[in-house]
């Protein structure tokens, strides 16, 4: 076990990668470029991410079980419903989104190639963690959920 793995929550993950986007903007000024209607584009960006993450919660309220994502062990179900047909982690790509909507907003493109870092670094330290206490919790109707919906999107 990585000594990362399931130690900062995502939420905090999420502001540190937006602050060091935001360093790495302003550092490097040369890397600007435009993006047509940038302030709607970012805007729809954020407002969507926001909402994934409101959905997925409540669809976690609903089912009575544990949205910690330090604590997956304490899960009482697996969810299935809603946005979790479509995507295991829905509030993950909620903060993707809202990071791309940061990028954006930032215009850099060197802010926005720090994307796929914030992606890795989720599967390594949050999502496989998570994955393998559920299916030691849950199984075969774990497994079964793994392969017939994708991670991310």
């Amino acid at each position: 076990m990585y000594c990362l793995e399931l130690k900062i929550p995502p939420a905090i993950v999420v502001i540190l990668f937006a602050v060091v986007m935001w360093s790495v903007s302003s550092m490097n000024p040369w890397a600007v470029i435009q993006i047509p209607g940038k302030d709607w584009m970012a805007g729809a960006l954020w407002i969507i991410g926001f909402a994934l993450i409101i959905v997925a919660a409540v669809e976690f309220i609903s089912a009575k079980t544990t949205a910690n994502p330090l604590t997956p062990g304490l899960a009482t179900s697996i969810v299935t419903i809603g946005v979790y047909r479509l995507s295991r982690n829905p509030m993950y790509v909620g903060f993707l989104l809202m990071l791309a909507a940061w990028g954006v907003f930032l215009a850099n493109v060197l802010s926005i190639l720090l994307l796929p870092l914030f992606v890795v670094y989720l599967n390594q330290f949050q999502i496989i963690p998570e994955e393998n206490a559920l299916l030691v919790k849950f199984g075969d109707d774990y497994a079964r959920y793994l392969k017939s919906v994708r991670r991310w999107i």
